[in-house]
């Protein structure tokens, strides 16, 4: 079983909303059957996935305290990919998911704001000594801060190909419980999703193979 880690000390970076569809990607793609874990108190990904009218991918509430025994019964299910997203915080519960993760994907916005506050996340991550990767998300079309947000991650480390740009479809898909590929599979917003997811699973699979050769 393969584990993705949404993470960010930030919140509003959108690690909802691209765990969710991320998800949905797989599911699609066949990487299946998936899980979503929702360990943010704020329950946005659980208030999303309640509205959905599709049953995969499968929900769990996710208790930190208890995070151990809950994926190793998805396991047992049969369960081949569990992404969980994680409140914006830097606490020891976080260090738990990352600890656990195959991969670490944080989202940050193309902000100064944002970009400043990678710090935290990275020195984790680092020092744990899991894969990460950065995506740019909610990114404005053609906007010169686009391109320095991603020169100044991969300063830090790996910046996704994909940018994921700031889109009304995005909302709309976060009201109904669905995607933006739900809604419009030919969107240049599912285009980009499915880029993503792509590149994601990509990583991960080189990940596993590297470690099955040690």
């Amino acid at each position: 079983m393969r584990i993705v880690a949404m993470v960010s000390q930030k919140g509003g970076v959108g690690k909802t909303t691209l765990g969710g569809h991320l998800a949905v990607e797989a599911e699609r793609t066949g990487a299946g059957p998936v899980a979503l874990v929702d360990t943010d108190p704020q329950g946005s990904l659980a208030a999303w996935w309640n509205t959905r009218s599709a049953e995969t991918p499968i929900f769990v509430r996710g208790e930190l305290a208890n995070l151990g025994p809950q994926l190793a019964e998805l396991e047992r299910m049969g369960i081949n990919l569990v992404i969980i997203d994680t409140p914006p915080a830097i606490t020891d519960n976080i260090q738990t998911v990352v600890k656990i993760a195959d991969i670490v994907v944080i989202p940050t916005r193309p902000s100064p704001h944002d970009l400043r506050a990678v710090g935290a996340t990275v020195d984790l991550v680092e020092t744990i000594g899991k894969p990460m990767v950065f995506v740019v998300n909610g990114a404005t079309a053609r906007a010169r801060i686009t391109g320095e947000a991603a020169v100044a991650l991969s300063q830090h480390g790996t910046v996704a190909p994909v940018t994921i740009h700031q889109r009304v479809d995005f909302a709309v898909s976060m009201i109904d419980g669905r995607t933006v590929g739900e809604l419009d599979a030919a969107s240049n917003s599912a285009r980009e999703i499915a880029e993503l997811w792509n590149y994601v699973n990509t990583r991960i699979s080189k990940g596993v193979r590297e470690v099955a050769h040690v």
